[in-house]
């Protein structure tokens, strides 16, 4: 496949649209058994991901689950439904996306089973769930490919051991499926490749822009310890003012809330400012997301949970608030800024404390100097290995030297 499906090209030219060059290269590549897109946040590597199977399951497509969509964050899956939804009703294709994470109820859930939609976003969590049903083989079993969203961030934890089983049990229930990963920061671009799959084609994208970052200028120095960057507050409510939207970026939840608790209080002008964190119930962090993607806060305090992938083209700052303790992190958040294609980012470092200067500074050349950190994968964790060889027993009886070669081809990755 090297073009679109009629109905997407006909929405896109009535958009005044066309596809950037690494989206038009993922089409080409549509039948490769595994593919890495590295491209720039806001590149459109999440379209790119999606376009071959939106190409090829066409306006009618037939039941079944044809592409699953994994991310780390369940906040992203909400995102990515949201903006299928677009070219899918535009183009007038009869495509259902749904999402299954912790937060789907159990009506969904039990239908999903018996008639599973078209796209399923999913986390890996949810996806060990899916597999160890006694059924799972008849909801997998037609399975044309798997796309792993910020693929980097999975690959160097224990999610990213699980996931890799994960995937090889995929495999065998669906032989032909095809993997695709994206990813936007990537230190060793081939062994990243390796981790998705063998023989994976890497596609680089225009890498875009450097960002504009810097330290926030302050009257004052920093404490010696403790207040989270509370000193700060009144020059970043300045810089909320003059911007469209910020997000505030902690590392832990508990800063974030202390953080927020304190700029609520200073925001005399009572700006609309939210916050946003994985402890939050379904329904808080729902009322953020959508409060954010229709323009209507000036600010989001949050941590994590909203690291990757969200797409909010409103947001035209970002403010890390503590060291980031990890470049890739850093150029991940940074990246929420101007989401769009060759837009540089706009992002402001506040330190913690004295000792975090350092820090900051560090992380800024070596953003500017495009290096960024990371460790060379281990040894899959054996601990792991058991639940994932335990849930594979709840789905029902297994052959061990089947499931034993299905494990250990992973070795050559």
């Amino acid at each position: 496949m090297h073009s679109l499906a009629p109905p997407l090209a006909r929405w896109f030219a009535a958009k005044g649209w066309t596809l950037h060059p690494h989206q038009q290269d993922m089409l080409a590549r549509s039948a490769a058994p595994a593919t890495l897109l590295i491209a720039p946040t806001g590149g459109g590597k999440t379209l790119a991901g999606f376009l071959p199977s939106l190409s090829e399951l066409g306006p009618n497509p037939p039941p079944g689950l044809h592409t699953l969509y994994i991310s780390p964050l369940k906040a992203l899956t909400a995102d990515i439904r949201r903006n299928l939804r677009a070219p899918i009703e535009g183009a007038g294709l009869a495509i259902r996306v749904e999402d299954r994470t912790g937060d789907t109820g159990t009506t969904a859930r039990k239908r999903q089973r018996v008639d599973p939609p078209h796209i399923l976003l999913t986390t890996p969590e949810s996806l060990a769930l899916l597999l160890s049903y006694k059924d799972s083989r008849k909801i997998f079993c037609g399975l044309q490919r798997v796309i792993i969203d910020e693929l980097h961030a999975l690959a160097e934890s224990r999610r990213g051991d699980h996931l890799t089983l994960l995937l090889s049990r995929l495999q065998s229930l669906s032989p032909g499926l095809r993997r695709i990963g994206l990813s936007a920061t990537v230190e060793d671009p081939p062994a990243l490749a390796r981790f998705l799959a063998r023989d994976t084609q890497v596609l680089l994208a225009d890498p875009g822009p450097d960002p504009d970052i810097s330290m926030l200028d302050l009257p004052q120095a920093p404490p010696w310890s403790g207040g989270g960057g509370r000193y700060a507050i009144p020059e970043i409510l300045n810089q909320i003012k003059a911007h469209r939207t910020t997000l505030i970026f902690h590392n832990t939840r508990a800063q974030a809330e202390l953080f927020f608790h304190d700029l609520w209080l200073s925001n005399v002008d009572n700006l609309p400012i939210g916050i946003h964190h994985g402890s939050l119930s379904r329904e808080q962090r729902d009322r953020v997301e959508s409060a954010m993607a229709a323009g209507s806060l000036r600010a989001v305090v949050c941590t994590g949970s909203l690291d990757l992938g969200i797409d909010w083209g409103d947001v035209d700052l970002v403010i890390q608030v503590g060291a980031p303790k990890n470049v890739k992190r850093l150029v991940q958040r940074i990246g929420r800024a101007n989401h769009r294609y060759n837009a540089p980012s706009k992002a402001l470092l506040v330190p913690a404390n004295r000792f975090e200067v350092i820090e900051c500074k560090a992380a800024l050349d070596a953003v500017k100097a495009r290096t960024l950190d990371g460790e060379p994968r281990g040894p899959g964790p054996q601990d792991v290995l058991c639940q994932h060889l335990l849930m594979t027993a709840c789905a029902g009886p297994f052959d061990a030297d089947a499931i034993y070669e299905e494990i250990i081809r992973l070795r050559t990755h």
